[in-house]
């Protein structure tokens, strides 16, 4: 495992569940069943029926949570279903295989050294920014968004990772993503979370300009939306800028959370690309 680097985070959000309702159906001695607990129904319905519902796509760690996330929605419904009587009523099947979503996404970029000024820009975000509201986020979002997009020349490597999940699980899959992206960091020098900015007290490190023999930064966007955003996958400059135009776009009221994590971040650091590679396997050449 390579030697990790400080780094810094800008985010927060808030996963709350639309307003149940609630509903009455027939011959159940009157019970209401609300919001997403009814379930999902039986009736010889396997996984391979189900799962492409959701979709995910890109591989590693965030496939195999999105993936994990899915099942055991799934599965709890299944053993939640148990409790119901059966019935032929189409509204309980078609509310239960229909859940509320949340789209999943996650960019990472590797970026020459010379890239400093982005790094100053985003310790100038964490330090500024009110991450305890969306439209605060929204801006944290698009400042780092246009920030890559001005500095194309200093791309080398990327990788985007996309996926939807049933809304029940997107709070916990969200910050399990982000717990691996945050624990490929040494410390975190520089904190804006939820509008709690603090600083490392665990290293003597400060947050400066790294090493002038330092090859790469690193930037991971993670981030929860109520947008179905299609991205395409594909590692060129072009789409990558395209993609960034995209993400930046969100508006307030379809972003649900937001992490942006990047590395190096201690003064006199460095990140190079045989340990880019090995913190970020995704990432691929453009």
């Amino acid at each position: 495992m390579a030697s990790a680097a400080s780094g810094g985070r800008i985010g927060g959000g808030s996963f709350q569940a639309p307003a149940p309702r609630s509903q009455n159906y027939g011959g159940y001695g009157g019970n209401n069943f609300r919001g997403y607990g009814s379930g999902y129904r039986g009736g010889g319905m396997g996984f391979p029926f189900l799962l492409p519902i959701f979709g995910f796509g890109g591989g590693g760690i965030f496939g195999f949570l999105i993936l994990m996330s899915i099942v055991g929605v799934i599965v709890n419904s299944f053993k939640n279903s148990s409790n119901f009587p059966n019935s032929s009523d189409n509204s309980i099947l078609s509310q239960s295989v229909n859940p509320t979503k949340v789209s999943l996404i996650q960019f990472q970029i590797g970026l020459l050294a010379s890239a400093k000024e982005i790094q100053v820009k985003l310790r100038e975000l964490a330090a500024n920014s009110n991450t305890s509201t969306s439209s605060g986020l929204q801006r944290v979002l698009q400042d780092t968004t246009l920030s890559l997009l001005r500095k194309p020349e200093l791309w080398v490597y990327s990788n985007i990772e996309t996926g939807s999940v049933p809304f029940a699980s997107a709070e916990s899959t969200f910050n399990r993503i982000a717990i691996t992206e945050r624990s490929k960091l040494k410390a975190e020098l520089t904190s804006n979370y939820s509008g709690q900015i603090s600083n490392s007290i665990s290293t003597n490190l400060k947050p400066g300009d790294s090493d002038p023999t330092n090859e790469y930064i690193a930037i991971t966007i993670l981030v929860a939306t109520k947008k179905d955003l299609k991205l395409n996958k594909s590692t060129n400059n072009e789409l990558i800028a395209e993609a960034l135009r995209l993400i930046g776009s969100i508006s307030s009221t379809d972003l649900i959370a937001l992490e942006v994590i990047w590395q190096p971040e201690g003064e006199g650091e460095t990140l190079r690309e045989e340990e880019l590679i090995t913190q970020y396997p995704n990432l691929k050449h453009l």
